[in-house]
Parts: structure tokens; sequence; C-alpha cells
């Protein structure tokens, strides 16, 4: 679930010789981010770099749907070179249009961040969760991420990319609307982390555990497969022709979506209970198990 700068200098596209024949037979494909199209240190497989753009050459619709902030997710769009009409960010609660003003050939060279707008937006107060989630963590690192994009965050969180954020308070962080808010806590193992928040008892929230002592919290009853379902509506894609590929716990409601009657794809490093959420097991981010699931699209 990192938000750092991902690198853009992917190698020629292994499917770069291949000629391109369109499907008569479209998927609506929603990729996770973190651990599915990147590595931790923030790089893409040239596999999977190819094996998305030949997909989307074909003409399936290939989206993302991530927990990261629109900020640190138009960045992956412009790596993978991708520009699908809907994009779902901060696990289903910002939802983001291609604007139709910017579909020009000039425009069509911007970066992603210049040629989106915000579709849908869930709010909810954080107020309270950050207080009841405060007093089981008093040295946890906390952000914030406001309905226009904004974020605010305490001390410690200096490996984020920090682009429309800014540094406050912890009561700074209690704002009447929010779209997401993230709590880390470094000195905690994950196992003990998960024990401590399901003592918290949050309440009229959403929330989700990363990989490490990360929690993720969204408007309740929000989540990727909200935001997602909304999407495949307002362009008519067919159930049984839905994907989604994804490693962590927040990809599980979007699994359970999915697998209804399409494919849900668990890389290969995902914790037990999301790959008991999938239909199917890939190969994990090391293998570039993503190109692998892709390339089975016709």
């Amino acid at each position: 679930m990192s938000e750092r700068m991902p690198r853009a200098d992917l190698r020629a596209p292994d499917h770069a010789d291949a000629p391109i024949r369109p499907t008569e037979d479209p998927w609506f494909v929603a990729l996770d981010v973190d651990g599915t199209i990147m590595h931790e240190d923030e790089t893409i497989d040239p596999a999977v770099a190819s094996a998305v753009a030949s997909a989307r050459d074909r003409g399936h619709d290939v989206t993302i749907a991530t927990g990261r902030s629109w900020a640190g997710t138009s960045t992956v769009l412009d790596a993978l070179g991708l520009r699908p009409e809907y994009v779902v960010c901060a696990n289903g609660a910002v939802t983001m249009k291609l604007d139709d003003a910017a579909s020009d050939k000039a425009a069509s060279d911007r970066a992603a961040s210049d040629r989106y707008v915000r579709s849908h937006v869930e709010t909810f107060d954080p107020t309270k969760a950050l207080e009841r989630i405060r007093s089981f963590l008093p040295e946890g690192r906390f952000m914030v991420e406001l309905p226009d994009g904004e974020r605010l965050y305490t001390a410690g969180m200096d490996t984020w990319n920090l682009d429309s954020a800014r540094q406050v308070e912890f009561e700074g962080l209690f704002v009447p609307s929010a779209t997401r808010v993230v709590v880390v806590s470094p000195e905690h193992e994950t196992q003990e982390f998960m024990d401590l928040v399901a003592g918290m008892g949050l309440h009229q929230v959403s929330y989700a555990i990363g990989w490490t002592a990360w929690l993720d919290i969204a408007p309740d009853g929000v989540s990727k497969a909200t935001a997602l379902e909304r999407v495949r509506g307002w362009q008519g894609h067919e159930l049984n022709r839905v994907i989604a590929v994804g490693d962590g716990r927040n990809d599980i409601e979007m699994f359970t979506w999915a697998g209804a009657a399409g494919r849900a794809v668990a890389m290969g490093q995902s914790p037990d209970e999301v790959k008991a959420a999938a239909t199917e097991v890939t190969g994990g981010i090391d293998e570039a198990g993503l190109a692998e699931v892709l390339d089975t699209l016709p």
C-alpha cells in the first residue's frame, strides 16, 4: 500500500512484436497496485507492464482499484500508459473519471493527474475513530485524506509521497469530512497489531489491515467492491466478464464481488485469508504473476 513515487523506466514490452488482435469478448479488469502491479521498491516488472498494455490493446477495460490516494495512483497510470475511463482510489471512497474535455491528442500526452476529475466521493467524520484508535496507539502515526485530495498527517509519515499533504498536530486531523484514514504503528508486529485493532471496537467505519502494522479506514460500507460495482453499472459490463487481481486484506470484498460470477485472482504471496476469498491463485509478485493472469484473457 505504499504511496512513494513509482519508477517509470520500463524496458520494451515483451509483447511489442506480437500482432494485436482485438477481442470480441472484452473483460472488465480491476487491478490492485502494491504487491500486484508494483514491487515494494516501486518498480514494475517489464513483463507485467507489457501484459497490462497488451490486455488494454486487445480491447479489455483495464483499470486500477487501490487503497492509494489519487496522488499515489496517477503516477502508476503514467508509468503503465493507462488511461481508463474510471479509476478507483482510497479503497473505494474516491472514483476518478477521465475528463471528456481533455480528450484531444495534445491532452493525451498530459499526466494522468491533469486529465481526471473526481466523479464520486464517499466521506465520513473521522474524529471518533481517530480518538478511539489513539487511545490504543498513543505512538501511532496518522494520515487523513480530504475530499479534494489534500492530506493531513502527523509526524513520522516521512516515507510517504507527501505531495498535496501537510503536517499537523493530532487534533488537526479532526475534520468534519474525510475519505480515508491511515494509521501505522511501526513498533508492532502484524499479528500483534491485528489483535489490537480487533479489540478497538471500531464502529460505523470500514477498515482493512495491511501487510504490516497498517490500518486503512474508509466510510462505513465502502470498499473497492462497492466502487467497482458502481463503475461496472455505469459502463454496462456483464458480471461474468469481471476479473479482479490483488494480494491484500483490502481486496477480500473485491474478490467476493468479482468471484460471484467472474474471476477473483489472488497473488501467490497473499495471506491465507485473501487466497481463501479468491477463486484462483497466480504466481507471486516476484514471478510476475499478474502477467500470467492477463495473458489468459482472450
